[in-house]
């Protein structure tokens, strides 16, 4: 089961996901259990399978392990969906988000040094929004937009995530409701922030550039380089002057906020001294000081990086479909996020396998839609070649993904507009089965009328 495993989405993630690693991480998170049509690595294998697909769904999952055990000689079994689901269900959910960090943790040990920006791991930092189905469950934990009436919204998830720049993995993330206390994504973060290690470079848009973030951060020995908060002003005639717009100025901190304790407040410092630089139309904030080190042109070739994090996020939305979610429970909500998360990260390892291999540079030059279509197509012959082919099959896959290269469009700028006119229907301004029931009974007259 552990060679399927890293067999169906390609042998080289053994190197990533080795058997050992499974086995261990099922016995401390799920403990024993007892034999069944889907066990806990089945079930999870065939979940990666189910959030990598384009179907998406259970019963398309069914399907996959039944075709595997005819391959195999055995018993079709039921093609209901009902025990794969209970199975998904049963499946630990520490399980997956362990996984899902511990591939993106072996990715960073693992990379190349020249990966890297000067040799230090840089994380992006980011927030996005997921809508999932109109259940009551899911409308407790997950409330939709209060602008909208009951019934006409679906609930919204909030998700914070830190990727990593130098190989695109999800490395650490959190999710929450969008409303509520404590539902930003400055306090998703600050929940995330203990698993930044000292050394790292944080880089972020201006919505995480407050005094305490940054203070949190740099205390943890970690850099930061934010664009600047627009309430903020820079007045570059002040301060330690650097240079042509690059100075070295105080922030003071300011009063404690009502969401922070007073122990916690008492632990941040009275003031901080931070670089500020304007370069290429953006003010800058560094704790990045030497300017003989890291210039500003540097600061700001670094932060352009940034929108790479967009685009990873846009990645795992669209070509993943984790856009639109659709289990119908909180808990499982939060299990299918780190399903997608750890079927991400499994493309990400591929990919990296194919820079190293093939010494293209920094995976992030390769496509990751094109990966993930290459997998699905490798998918089936992989997962039942036998063990003498699939070292050949697999360098076939590894080849191909690493000919998928993006190509170089520097300073790119697109419009954000849509060419393609949408279909001119009018949005619900009652809940569906209201309208249905209203289409049902004005049916229902039209035929008395004709049978009169």
């Amino acid at each position: 089961m552990c060679r399927r495993f890293a067999q169906s989405v390609g042998e080289g993630l053994r190197k990533v996901v080795s058997a050992g690693r499974l086995q261990r991480a099922v016995l401390e998170e799920s403990g024993p259990w007892r034999e069944r049509s889907y066990g806990p690595l089945q079930t999870l294998e065939l979940f990666v399978e189910q959030v990598l697909s384009a179907d998406h769904s259970c019963q398309d999952a069914v399907a996959r392990a039944a075709s595997a055990r005819v391959a195999r000689g055995e018993a079709r079994g039921s093609l209901s969906s009902g025990p794969y689901c209970k199975a998904r269900q049963r499946l630990s959910m520490s399980l997956v988000q362990r996984l899902g960090r511990e591939v993106g943790q072996a990715l960073c040990e693992r990379e190349p040094r020249v990966w890297r920006w000067r040799g230090r791991e840089v994380k992006l930092v980011d927030g996005t929004t997921l809508w999932m189905p109109d259940t009551a469950s899911n409308q407790v934990c997950y409330p939709q937009n209060r602008a909208q009436a009951p019934g006409l919204g679906f609930p919204l998830a909030r998700l914070v995530g830190i990727i990593s720049l130098s190989n695109g993995a999800m490395l650490h993330w959190a999710s929450g409701p969008c409303e509520g206390e404590g539902s930003g994504e400055t306090a998703l973060l600050w929940e995330l922030s203990a698993r930044l290690a000292a050394g790292d470079i944080v880089v972020a848009d201006r919505y995480y550039a407050g005094y305490f973030m940054v203070a949190r951060l740099q205390q943890m020995g970690v850099d930061v380089l934010i664009r600047q908060h627009r309430s903020r002003r820079s007045d570059f005639r002040r301060g330690e002057r650097l240079g042509v717009r690059d100075h070295v100025v105080q922030w003071r901190c300011p009063a404690r906020p009502q969401w922070m304790d007073e122990a916690t407040y008492e632990q941040m410092p009275s003031c901080m001294r931070l670089r500020e630089v304007q370069v290429g139309g953006w003010i800058l904030v560094s704790t990045l000081r030497d300017h003989r080190r890291v210039s500003k042109v540097e600061l700001h070739q670094l932060y352009c990086q940034r929108w790479k994090i967009e685009l990873d996020l846009r990645a795992i939305k669209s070509v993943m479909q984790m856009g639109q979610l659709r289990c119908k429970t909180p808990q499982m909500v939060q299990k299918e996020i780190a399903a997608h998360l750890l079927a991400y990260n499994l493309v990400r390892a591929l990919m990296a396998q194919a820079a190293a291999l093939y010494q293209i540079g920094p995976p992030r030059e390769l496509s990751f839609k094109a990966a993930v279509q290459l997998i699905n197509a490798f998918h089936e012959v992989l997962r039942h070649a036998p063990r003498s082919r699939v070292g050949l099959m697999q360098a076939h896959l590894l080849g191909a993904i690493a000919s998928r290269r993006l190509p170089h469009r520097p300073g790119r700028a697109e419009p954000r507009g849509l060419k393609r006119r949408k279909d001119q229907h009018d949005f619900l301004k009652k809940p569906r089965q209201q309208l249905r029931e209203q289409l049902l009974k004005r049916k229902r007259k039209c035929i008395e009328a004709a049978l009169r």
